[in-house]
C-alpha cells in the first residue's frame, strides 16, 4: 500500500448514461406564482402548475420549490385527486455530495500530464470522503486532495437521490386521467423584506422629501420567477420564529427597535388594504426574486412634508452629569394625512440628506423606525451637535409621600 496526493477537482463530469428528469438544462418548472413576504423571515408561496395526472395512484414531482420549505405546511389541491404521501428531496447536486454518494462505487480518474498534455484514465473505487477522497486503484490506496495536480473525477451517473434543484414529490390517487391545475401552497423561511427611506431635508423651507424603498432578500436556494409579490407589514406569530437578534446575525432584514428620540404613535388608518391587523404593500407588476439577491422597489414618494430641526437631550432619572454632553441633532415630522406623509410606514431605516452651499446632497445621519401608524409624530436623531452641549445637575431632592405622588 502506498499513499499519494492528487487534486480533488471541482469540475466533476457525469457521463450521460442515465438521463435525469431534473437535469440542469431543464427550464424553470414553476407555474402561476404568488409570493407573500412577511417581516419575520417567513413567506407564503402559492404555485399553480398545469400537471398531467394519470388515473389511479401515481407519483408527481415538483422541482423548483424553496430549498428551505417547511414540508409540514404544504397544502396540495388538484381536481379529482387526493394526496397519499409527500417527500421533499433537499440533497442537492454538488461535487462533495457526488463523492459522498459514490462511496463503495467505481468512478473514473482522468489525469493530465502537465508537460505533455497526455491524458490517462483509471477506474477507482471510492472508499471514503472524510477529510478528502480516499480511493482504491487495483491494489493501491490513494488520497485525492487539492494540491494543484490536474485530476478529474468522472461519474458513470448521477445518484437517483441527488437533485439538481430542490424537488417535492407527491404520491396521488386520481379518479381520472388528464391535465389539470395543481396548486401548491407552503411556508418557507429565507425570504424577507424591510423598508429603507431616503429623506432630503431642507432647513430653509422647513420641509423634507421622503422616498421609500422596499428591500427584498432571497436566501431560500430557489429563484421565484415572474411572481405576483405582496408584502405584509407586521409580524404574524410563528412557532419557529427567532428573536430579532438571532435573525440579524444571519444577515436577514429585520425590523429595528424603536429609535432614540421621540415617538408618539398615531391613531389614523392608512388607505391601504389590511389583513387582520397587518397592512399590505403590493409590488406593482410581476417581479423575479432571484436566489442570493437583494432587490429594491420604490413604494413611497412624498414631497414637501413639514419638518423642523430640534435638539434633544435625555437626562437619567435623578442624575447629574459629571461633564457637559453634546445634545442630539434631530429632525421632527409627522405621518398624518393632513400636514404629513399621509401613510403608514413599515419598519426600516431613515437616511437623511441635506444640500450644501453648492447644492449637492450630503449625508447627515440615519436612524431606525419601527412599524409606524399613520398620524404618528417622529423625532429622529441624526447625530450629535458639534457646537451645543448640555450638562444636567440636580439642584435639590425632596422626599414625598405616596399620597403626594399619586
Amino acid at each position: 500500500m502506498r499513499l499519494r496526493r492528487f487534486v480533488f477537482a471541482a469540475a466533476f463530469v457525469a457521463a450521460p448514461l442515465v438521463a435525469q428528469p431534473d437535469s440542469l438544462t431543464q427550464p424553470n418548472a414553476q407555474g402561476d406564482l404568488s409570493v407573500t413576504i412577511y417581516n419575520n423571515n417567513q413567506a407564503l408561496v402559492q404555485d399553480v402548475r398545469q400537471i398531467a395526472i394519470a388515473k389511479g395512484r401515481s407519483r408527481i414531482e415538483f422541482p423548483d420549490v424553496s430549498a428551505m420549505i417547511r414540508p409540514e405546511t404544504l397544502s396540495f389541491a388538484a381536481p379529482g385527486t387526493g394526496i397519499v404521501e409527500q417527500n421533499f428531496d433537499f440533497d442537492l447536486l454538488t461535487p462533495e455530495k457526488l463523492m459522498e454518494k459514490a462511496i463503495g462505487q467505481t468512478v473514473t480518474l482522468l489525469r493530465t500530464n502537465p508537460a505533455t498534455g497526455a491524458e490517462t484514465r483509471e477506474r477507482a473505487r471510492v472508499l471514503s470522503t472524510a477529510g478528502g477522497a480516499v480511493v482504491q486503484i487495483g491494489d493501491r490506496i490513494e488520497v485525492l486532495r487539492d494540491d494543484g495536480l490536474p485530476v478529474r473525477v468522472i461519474f458513470d451517473q448521477v445518484p437517483p437521490n441527488l437533485r439538481a434543484r430542490p424537488t417535492l414529490s407527491v404520491t396521488l390517487n386520481s379518479d381520472r386521467d388528464g391535465t389539470r391545475p395543481a396548486s401548491l401552497r407552503y411556508l418557507t423561511p429565507g425570504l424577507g423584506w424591510s423598508a429603507d427611506y431616503v429623506a432630503q431635508y431642507d432647513e430653509s423651507k422647513g420641509t423634507v422629501d421622503m422616498q421609500g424603498w422596499v428591500t427584498l432578500t432571497n436566501q431560500t436556494g430557489t429563484t421565484f420567477q415572474n411572481a405576483d409579490t405582496l408584502l405584509v407589514a407586521g409580524n404574524p406569530a410563528s412557532a419557529t420564529s427567532e428573536p430579532y437578534g438571532d435573525a440579524a446575525n444571519r444577515g436577514r432584514p429585520v425590523p429595528p427597535p424603536p429609535p432614540p428620540g421621540k415617538f408618539v404613535p398615531g391613531t389614523e388608518t392608512a388607505n391601504r388594504e389590511r389583513i387582520g391587523d397587518f397592512y399590505l404593500y403590493p409590488i406593482a407588476g410581476r417581479t423575479t426574486i432571484a436566489n442570493n439577491q437583494t432587490k429594491q422597489v420604490s413604494f413611497l414618494d412624498v414631497q414637501g412634508v413639514p419638518a423642523r430641526k430640534v435638539y434633544g437631550r435625555t437626562v437619567g432619572w435623578l442624575a447629574s452629569d459629571g461633564r457637559p454632553v453634546p445634545v442630539a441633532s434631530q429632525i421632527a415630522f409627522r405621518t398624518s394625512r393632513e400636514g404629513g406623509l399621509g401613510d403608514a410606514l413599515p419598519a426600516g431605516t431613515v437616511r437623511f440628506y441635506q444640500r450644501d452651499l453648492e447644492g449637492n446632497p450630503q449625508f447627515i445621519g440615519e436612524n431606525g423606525i419601527g412599524h409606524t401608524p399613520m398620524g404618528s409624530e417622529l423625532v429622529l436623531s441624526t447625530g450629535d451637535a458639534f457646537d451645543i452641549y448640555a450638562q444636567s445637575e440636580v439642584e435639590s431632592r425632596q422626599t414625598i409621600s405616596g399620597e403626594e405622588w399619586e
